[in-house]
């Protein structure tokens, strides 16, 4: 069956769908986009993916607003239309065709540029279960990450580098690579927030490391204040890493994923931590509330 999407305000299939090859998120990386989990049909948190896309395009775009990008109906029929409950959606937001010229009409002076808005639905697929059990091997990335760069914490379409860290990870037989700094701070992963356990306090790199400000992150910090464990966002080191009694990772497609090994180095057991399997049910069950109600 072929897919469908949503394409510029309208559903269309992948096979039609089409972009200006003046685009420019084609040309330069010049867009936005946000990963989003659907259970039962309901996407979780929503309007906050919506809320991050679009204080990323007022800084480093341009201002837009809610109505250019699909309504939480439009969201609902795209699943619907790919015959999909459980998925891995996709909203990408570019500059659009900002380079094209020689049309009829100039744009007046003063009009917003035409945005490219798609979204796309595909069957969840999830991390292999044995990963949660026994505990995801990760790299340090042979790469750096500067705080002057701006686009740091926003996750845009020139996504080379994050690649080129996953690559060198597979590489070594990793599943993920951990960013640090120009100034050796712990950022992130390529694909995921990190967080550290260490004598019962929960640690995390700050916003402004920086790092994006991930949603299961937010999330994460929500859970931990309501079960009165010690949250600290600080500066971290690799020492910091490394002396971890455990370590895990967060992104919305993965959920909340425990960390065994820093390439050869065992984090504390090996084995995903008390910490890091209370939170991880603690958010199971708001993903069931939130998406699946009562029952």
């Amino acid at each position: 069956m072929s897919s469908t999407v949503f394409l510029n305000g309208g559903f269309v299939s992948a096979q039609e769908a089409k972009i200006s090859v003046w685009d420019g998120g084609w040309l330069h990386g010049a867009g936005l986009f946000e990963t989003m989990r659907a259970y039962d049909g309901n996407i979780l948190a929503l309007d906050a993916h919506i809320d991050r896309l679009m204080n990323s395009a007022e800084k480093l775009l341009f201002p837009f607003e809610r109505s250019d990008l699909p309504l939480t109906s439009e969201f609902a029929e795209l699943l619907s239309k790919n015959e999909l409950s459980n998925a891995r959606i996709r909203l990408t937001a570019t500059a659009g065709p900002t380079l094209e010229t020689g049309s009829a009409e100039e744009e007046p002076a003063g009009d917003r540029p035409k945005l490219t808005i798609c979204a796309t639905a595909q069957k969840m697929t999830p991390y292999p279960p044995e990963l949660y059990k026994s505990g995801m091997t990760v790299a340090l990335c042979p790469h750096k990450v500067s705080p002057s760069d701006p686009l740091a914490g926003h996750k845009c379409t020139a996504y080379m580098q994050r690649l080129l860290g996953l690559r060198s990870a597979h590489a070594i037989q990793c599943s993920e690579a951990l960013w640090f700094t120009t100034s050796n701070q712990l950022a992130e992963g390529c694909v995921s927030n990190v967080f550290l356990v260490k004598g019962g306090t929960l640690f995390t790199p700050t916003l402004e490391t920086p790092v994006l400000p991930g949603i299961v992150r937010a999330a994460v910090l929500n859970i931990a204040a309501e079960q009165e464990l010690g949250v600290e966002e600080k500066a971290l080191t690799i020492d910091n890493l490394l002396d971890a009694d455990e370590v895990f990772l967060t992104n919305s497609i993965m959920e909340i994923m425990p960390v065994g090994r820093i390439e050869k180095k065992e984090i504390g057991s090996g084995k995903p931590g008390a910490v890091t399997q209370g939170l991880a049910e603690q958010y199971r069950l708001r993903v069931k509330k939130e998406c699946f109600g009562d029952g």
